[in-house]
């Protein structure tokens, strides 16, 4: 009897395993338990304990012997609530990391490109790479405003299959003029791509682009409810005409939603006006922040138009830690971008939260 030599798992993964994969780093996640969290824009607030009980009696009766049934009654549902113009439809993900992945099989054409503006959501360029796409990043201005030209440039020269646009955006929470916006959408339109605005953080934006989905079929628009306050749940939407959705949808695996998602997302729905009564109070508490932070010396707070606050301080790092030794968690994101030099991305949490956040952020300065 003859034995094959085992083979050393590292030079296994070399033959195997894609370079580029390799050389990437994961998705990072920093352990927080035990610290105030406020480093991942999540809804600090819990159900109240009689809905609680409603949605544990409601998910108990969910039928999880099955394959999920339930996301045409649940995309009905969030057409309705998020007031889908006509002749637009909408397609479910489990999160928007999933419909960020699937936008990029169905665009996956040879030579496509990915283009977004930089800082950024780090999945448009990660699910761009791991998909076999080209990757352009256009940087922002040194105030995180659109750089037109540089955009329409890449534009005309990339002629990207989808451009990405964060409303607001990740990490520096701030609405893009709108004027831009308009000509890189004609832009865009002009060579035949597809315009996908992220509305991670409509709960808390004064503005959407939602309705111009009735003046263009070239552009998308991906919401989730993880700042909803259902980050637990994992479910996004994509917005757009229905041809449009129709086509893209073709690659969504087969009961991607969990029945207990889908249940879960229903829920909220028939309890939205809580969830509105959270956000408005989330909006309370991101301004009572600006203002503290503004009075900070050496600190910049950069406008918000979402759950978070982009603030540059002296020594981002001495700051960061200062902070985790007095038990306040929040995001280090100096080293993604040379734009992001010395800067912290804070969550707006709850009252006492914030309270914490503020006389830890005093003494670690």
């Amino acid at each position: 009897m003859t034995h094959t030599p085992t083979t050393p798992l590292a030079e296994r993964l070399q033959t195997t395993v894609r370079q580029d994969v390799q050389s990437m780093h994961a998705y990072a996640i920093q352990p927080s338990a035990g610290f105030v969290k406020l480093d991942a824009m999540e809804n600090p607030f819990a159900l109240p304990p009689e809905l609680q009980r409603e949605l544990g009696e409601r998910l108990g009766r969910v039928a999880i012997n099955r394959y999920p049934a339930g996301g045409a009654a649940l995309a009905e549902r969030l057409a309705a609530f998020a007031g889908l113009p006509a002749g637009c439809k909408l397609m479910l993900g489990n999160g928007s990391d999933e419909l960020i992945d699937l936008l990029s099989v169905a665009c996956d054409v040879p030579g496509a490109t990915v283009l977004a503006p930089l800082p950024g959501f780090v999945m448009y360029a990660m699910s761009a790479q791991l998909r076999g796409l080209n990757f352009v990043g256009v940087p922002l201005t040194p105030a995180f405003e659109l750089d037109e030209a540089a955009m329409l440039a890449a534009i005309e020269r990339h002629r990207p299959a989808l451009t990405y646009l964060a409303y607001p955006n990740n990490p520096s929470a701030n609405l893009f003029d709108d004027g831009i916006i308009d000509r890189i959408v004609a832009a865009v339109g002009a060579q035949r791509g597809l315009v996908v605005f992220d509305e991670a953080y409509q709960p808390f934006a004064a503005r959407s682009r939602l309705q111009s989905l009735a003046r263009h079929d070239h552009v998308l628009v991906l919401r989730t409810l993880s700042k909803f306050g259902l980050a637990g749940v994992r479910l996004g939407y994509l917005c757009g005409h229905a041809a449009l959705i129709d086509e893209i949808d073709k690659v969504r695996p087969p009961y991607n939603v969990s029945a207990l998602n889908a249940e879960a997302a229903l829920f909220a729905l028939d309890h939205a006006d809580e969830y509105a009564r959270q956000a408005t109070l989330l909006r309370a508490e991101r301004e009572r922040l600006q203002l503290a932070l503004r009075a900070m010396p050496g600190v910049t707070a950069f406008p918000s138009e979402a759950n978070m606050i982009l603030v540059r301080v002296p020594d981002s790092q001495r700051a960061f830690d200062g902070l985790k030794q007095r038990g306040i968690l929040v995001k280090h994101i100096a080293g993604l971008h040379p734009l992001l030099a010395n800067c912290l991305r804070l969550t707006v949490g709850a009252p006492p939260e914030n309270d914490a956040m503020i006389q830890a952020l005093k003494a670690a300065l």
